[in-house]
C-alpha cells in the first residue's frame, strides 16, 4: 500500500509551498488520515480555512479535487448517482417495436445511461482523489446516514449494476460550521480537527503570504485590528478571507499606516452587518491597537 505523505513535517512543508500556513496539529491530522485511511471532520467558525485546507491538500499532493457542496434537500440523486431518464426514454422509443424487452431493459440500465455524482465519481476514480464534502451540517439526517454508509466501506450498491467498490481510497474532508450537531456515528468514523481563527503572528504571516505588496508593518497592524474586532460581540466576526480582502484594499489605496478614519472608512470590507460596523466604529474610536 502506498501513502501520500512521508511524515508530518513533509505535510506542513507541502502545504506551505501552496501558500497554506498550517500548524503542527493540522499537518498531523492530514498525515494520520492518509495513514489510517479515515475521513477528517473539520469544524470551526465560517471563514477559517476549512474548505481551503482540502483544496490545498489536493494541490500539494497532485490529486484531483471532487467537491460535494451540501445543502438542505440534498438527496441521493444529487450526491451519489441517478439514471438519465430522458436518454432512457429515447432509447425505449427508438426500440418500441423490438420483441425482446429484457434486452432493452439491460441496455438502458447500463453505464451509458448512468449519471455519476460526486460521491460515486470519487469512488470510481482511478487517479488519486481528494473528496471534499463541504458544509455537511446543512444536510438532513437521512443524507448523513448515506454519507456514513459510503465512508464506512467505500463502496456503493447500485441495484441495476451491483456493488461498486473503490479502486483507491480517497482522502476525504467533511467541513462543518456547527449549525447543527452531527451524529455520533459519523463523528466516530472520522478524525476530528477544529480549525479556529489563527493567532496574531500566523494571521500576519498569512497576510504577508497572500497579499502582494503589503509591508510587514501594515500586515502587523491589520492582524492586530482584526484580532481586536473578533473580541467584540459581533453577529459575524471577520473571516481570514475577509482579512485578506481588507489587506488588498488597503494596498490598492496606498495605505501604509492605518488610522481610525482609514479603518472606519473601510470597515465594510471586514464586516457585513450594520450593527457590527457600529460596534467596531466605537471600538476604533478609542484607539488603534498598537504594534508590539
Amino acid at each position: 500500500m502506498s501513502f501520500r505523505f512521508e511524515d508530518v513535517p513533509s505535510v506542513r512543508e507541502g502545504l506551505r509551498k501552496v501558500d497554506y500556513l498550517s500548524d503542527e496539529g493540522i499537518a498531523g491530522i492530514v498525515y494520520l488520515a492518509d495513514r489510517l485511511q479515515k475521513p477528517i471532520l473539520v469544524e470551526g467558525p465560517a471563514g477559517t480555512g476549512k474548505t481551503q485546507l482540502a483544496k490545498s491538500v489536493a494541490e500539494m499532493s497532485g490529486a484531483r479535487l471532487i467537491r460535494l457542496q451540501c445543502y438542505e434537500g440534498l438527496d441521493e440523486s444529487k450526491a451519489l448517482y441517478e439514471w438519465n431518464y430522458k436518454k432512457q426514454l429515447l432509447r425505449i422509443q427508438a426500440e418500441r417495436n423490438a420483441d425482446d424487452w429484457r434486452e432493452i431493459s439491460d441496455d438502458i440500465f447500463g453505464e451509458d445511461f448512468l449519471l455519476t455524482r460526486p460521491l460515486l465519481e470519487a469512488i470510481r476514480a482511478d487517479d488519486p482523489v481528494v473528496l471534499l464534502i463541504d458544509e455537511v451540517d446543512r444536510v438532513e439526517v437521512e443524507t448523513e446516514a448515506l454519507l456514513l454508509e459510503i465512508l464506512s466501506d467505500y463502496q456503493v450498491s447500485i441495484p441495476e449494476l451491483g456493488t461498486v467498490e473503490a479502486k483507491q481510497i480517497p482522502l476525504v474532508f467533511l467541513t462543518s460550521n456547527n449549525t447543527r450537531e452531527l451524529s455520533e456515528a459519523l463523528k466516530r468514523r472520522c478524525l476530528y480537527l477544529h480549525v479556529d481563527y489563527p493567532d496574531l503572528e500566523r494571521e500576519k504571516e498569512i497576510v504577508l503570504t497572500k497579499v502582494e505588496g503589503v509591508s510587514d508593518n501594515l500586515a502587523d497592524q491589520i492582524a492586530r485590528i482584526v484580532r481586536s474586532l473578533r473580541q467584540l460581540d459581533l453577529k459575524k466576526s471577520p473571516s481570514v478571507s475577509e482579512t485578506i480582502d481588507w489587506a488588498r484594499t488597503l494596498v490598492l489605496l496606498g495605505i501604509q499606516t492605518i488610522d481610525a478614519k482609514t479603518a472606519t472608512d473601510t470597515l465594510n470590507i471586514l464586516l457585513k452587518y450594520r450593527s457590527d460596523i457600529t460596534k467596531a466604529e466605537k471600538e476604533l474610536a478609542s484607539g488603534i491597537p498598537a504594534n508590539a
